[in-house]
């Protein structure tokens, strides 16, 4: 499907022929509800809608009209490993602890998107049934994408959110305009339902032009993250292990689908040029010029997605110890040298050589860092061709799910429900072998590999925007969120805050609750 938000167009779905009666009240410069769903392309024109509400800036970002987001990369910048300096989107406000009802940006714009996007695959769902000359084995695979995306829009709604209103109905202002928020976990309950049923109508794999739309695994992995997040100790305050099981088993059944491995180059894997790999399980697609984001001109800047100091000193050496080990051999005058490989993959550093020039102080000089993953830029002087780009023209797909994070997953949960077993270790040795790093030490209790495991996703998914997550979701947000950042130098930028009694969650946009005076609001907003 590279790219299937090109498939938006009206041209051809008229039906030929002239009507040339002074009674034919139907407009033919517009579709109405009762002409639209009346053609094949039409529903899949419908359906392309309901993919491209993931480029929006309050879901995964793309072009916009006010100069460009990278939503998806930016959420990095609420974690304790980069810095939004311009306040890009309200994220150093949300990242400050300052936010609230009224912040506009990524709070507000995440719950009108998301419900759009909802909006979208319920009235997909609704009418697709009543297109005339469809395929049924094509309708149910239609149905299955629509079912996925209703499901990811929602996770990430509750997971953000909290409680919201469950709609499974087409858009409708008279019976949808003053709904109370649904208890949260009958959302996930939805949302889980919609996965299982998504899974059963989906294909395992797409050809040609339909390559990127949702498959079996994705709604699997997506079920998998679900899971994980339900097990995790925010809110699974009862440590049932259960929990951890089903994640366990849910993460299992993508790695045995057999369909996914693990891409031989850690860095290239984030290029065009391997868009779609064996590793990606479900991307947000972009397209030069047609539909671009702005990865690479963000990071190429110096300013809205800048890697922290405490970020890169979190990366091991290339023996596997800790930079604080005093058996690490690390060198506090070279202090780049013999890292983990992901460091010089993900961000560049003082010293480093940047699109042929190495960087001084003038470059990246809010924190001396740059973010490498999802840009093309590197080492190396860019092409001709690539060398000035604008916003917008960015075309490296955003991979929302990907196996190493399966594996991760799974070596999470078995280890919280079984301890450190043989197929933990496994999962983590499978990663570190990519990079060519040691193996994390045999022998561990389920807290000490906890802790590697916890590092192991912080490093391997670094820039990729689930850090803030994470931490959340583990419920070390508080710790590790209130605290002062630091440039390279060592240089104070910024005091971190969070509130554990209210920053858990995001506030109700005001705006929503204006027009639905029945939401009720989180607490301390």
């Amino acid at each position: 499907m590279k790219k299937i938000y090109l498939l938006i167009t009206c041209a051809g779905l008229l039906a030929a022929g002239c009507n040339t009666s002074l009674l034919d009240v139907q407009p033919h410069d517009r579709y109405t509800e009762s002409t639209f769903w009346a053609t094949p392309e039409a529903a899949n024109a419908a359906l392309v809608g309901c993919y491209s509400i993931l480029r929006n800036d309050g879901v995964f970002g793309g072009k916009n009209s006010n100069g460009g987001s990278a939503t998806a990369i930016w959420d990095e910048t609420l974690s304790p490993n980069a810095y939004n300096y311009s306040n890009s989107y309200s994220f150093n406000t949300v990242a400050s602890g300052q936010h609230n009802s009224s912040t506009g940006g990524v709070i507000t714009g995440r719950f009108g998107d998301c419900y759009g996007g909802i909006g979208r695959c319920n009235t997909f769902l609704a009418k697709v049934d009543e297109v005339p000359n469809m395929d049924p084995e094509v309708v149910t695979r239609m149905k299955g994408e629509a079912t996925f995306l209703r499901a990811l829009y929602y996770f990430i709604l509750q997971n953000y959110y909290g409680a919201v209103p469950l709609i499974l109905d087409p858009p409708d202002n008279e019976t949808q305009g003053n709904l109370p928020r649904t208890p949260r976990a009958e959302v996930v309950a939805q949302i889980l339902k919609d996965l299982d049923d998504a899974a059963g109508m989906l294909p395992a794999s797409y050809s040609g032009t339909n390559k990127g739309r949702a498959t079996k695994g994705a709604a699997m992995a997506l079920k998998a993250r679900v899971l994980l997040y339900e097990a995790s100790p925010l809110l699974n305050t009862a440590n049932d292990v259960n929990k951890w099981k089903a994640a366990a088993d849910a993460a299992k059944a993508v790695m045995d689908l057999g369909t996914y491995s693990l891409f031989n180059d850690y860095r290239a894997l984030f290029l065009q040029a391997n868009e779609g790999s064996k590793e990606s399980i479900f991307d947000v697609q972009y397209l030069f010029p047609n539909q671009g984001s702005s990865f690479d001109l963000i990071c190429t800047q110096y300013n809205t997605n800048a890697p922290l100091l405490e970020f890169a000193q979190s990366y091991y050496m290339k023996n596997g110890l800790p930079i604080t080990d005093p058996a690490s051999g690390y060198n506090a005058a070279d202090p780049y040298a013999d890292r983990d490989p992901r460091l010089y993959a993900t961000f560049t550093y003082p010293g480093d050589v940047y699109r042929g020039k190495k960087i001084d102080s003038t470059r990246f000089a809010i924190t001396g860092y740059g973010m490498k993953k999802y840009s093309i830029y590197d080492s190396i002087v860019p092409p001709a061709d690539k060398s000035d780009l604008k916003d917008g023209q960015s075309d490296i797909n955003f991979m929302v799910l990907r196996y190493a994070d399966i594996l991760l997953m799974y070596a999470e949960a078995q280890n919280e429900f079984a301890g450190p077993d043989a197929t933990v270790y496994a999962a983590l040795d499978a990663i570190r072998d990519r990079v060519k790093m040691p193996h994390i030490a045999q022998g561990l209790t389920k807290e000490q590999l906890r802790a590697e495991i916890r590092h192991e996703r912080r490093i391997e998914l670094a820039g990729e925007g689930l850090y803030y997550n994470d931490v959340r979701r583990w419920k070390t947000a508080e710790t590790v969120l209130n605290t002062n950042i630091y440039s390279w130098s060592g240089r104070y930028l910024e005091k971190r805050s969070f509130n554990p009694a209210r920053d858990y969650w995001w506030p109700i946009p005001l705006g929503e609750r204006d027009l639905n005076p029945a939401l009720e609001q989180n607490p301390l907003y």
